[in-house]
């Protein structure tokens, strides 16, 4: 496997999209398998859509749905491949006797199915989510797994899916990675939806401020998050949610977060945020 960065799925500030093509440092093949599966599989689509009513439609919430999915689940999988650049140990697969090409579809799956509880209701939602991807796992995990190792699989990707909200602290690095990706989405098309019909709370207005979101490989930790904002809006967003799931995560010294208000002319009350 290559140990150097890729370009592929590389933007001039960082990579942003897994790029399934590309090399990476740690086993894809069985991953890639895994993705292709969830992308054509029609009750996993549907749930990806459904939950958007509760949290969107009724709760006036940022997106949760499809293309929220589709960020957090990239945000992971790139998180995850750069803190294996850093040497960082995984230890969700580890624990189960399972293998390491096992570790990115745990990250995979939990990142697909962290918000289906949201079809239930918003609060308390992860909670949903258990039975939920319980149900789903039990009929997708087989195809790839023997009946032992889909259940130690299930497990791990359901602690993960519990462990996305502050409420309950991650016990593997998997998770963590789940925790902090959920966060890591918080571009302003991701309240387009609610800020177009006129909400103008705390979640909509700082993700309006964020431009972009950028993940590399840092100097002194294995991976620098970097965030461009608009306004100091965006420091809601970085300061209030991101570091809350930052903290607890377990990943805590292997992230720096750097926030730049990038606006030229503007009145930059602040001017960087660093974590």
């Amino acid at each position: 496997m290559n140990t150097e960065p890729t370009e592929s799925g590389q933007t001039e500030n960082g990579r942003r999209a897994y790029d399934p093509d590309a090399e990476h440092a740690f086993p894809d093949e069985k991953l890639n398998e895994v993705l292709e599966f969830i992308a054509n599989d029609d009750e996993i689509q549907a749930y990806l859509d459904a939950q958007n009513v509760n949290a969107v439609t009724r709760k006036g919430y940022n997106d949760h749905g499809r293309k929220h999915i589709e960020i957090v689940r990239n945000r992971a999988l790139l998180l995850y491949d750069l803190l294996k650049r850093g040497g960082v140990e995984f230890n969700g697969a580890a624990d189960e006797g399972l293998d390491e090409s096992d570790e990115s579809v745990i990250i995979a799956f939990a990142a697909t199915l962290h918000d289906i509880g949201h079809i239930v209701h918003r609060d308390d939602h992860s909670y949903y989510s258990i039975p939920l991807a319980a149900d789903l796992l039990d009929r997708v995990l087989p195809n790839f797994y023997d009946v032992e190792n889909t259940v130690r699989m299930k497990g791990e990707i359901l602690h993960a899916i519990l462990c996305h909200h502050t409420s309950e602290d991650p016990l593997t690095t998997e998770a963590g990675v789940i925790r902090v990706s959920d966060a890591l989405d918080m571009e302003h098309g991701r309240s387009r939806m609610p800020y177009e019909k006129g909400s103008r709370g705390i979640n909509t207005v700082s993700s309006q401020a964020i431009k972009k979101v950028s993940l590399r490989q840092g100097d002194t930790v294995p991976v620098l998050v970097e965030i461009e904002m608009l306004n100091a809006a965006g420091v809601y967003q970085v300061d209030n949610l991101l570091k809350a799931k930052l903290h607890g995560s377990g990943l805590e010294d292997d992230i720096r977060i750097v926030a730049l208000n990038v606006r030229e002319g503007s009145d930059h009350i602040v001017e960087r945020v660093e974590l």
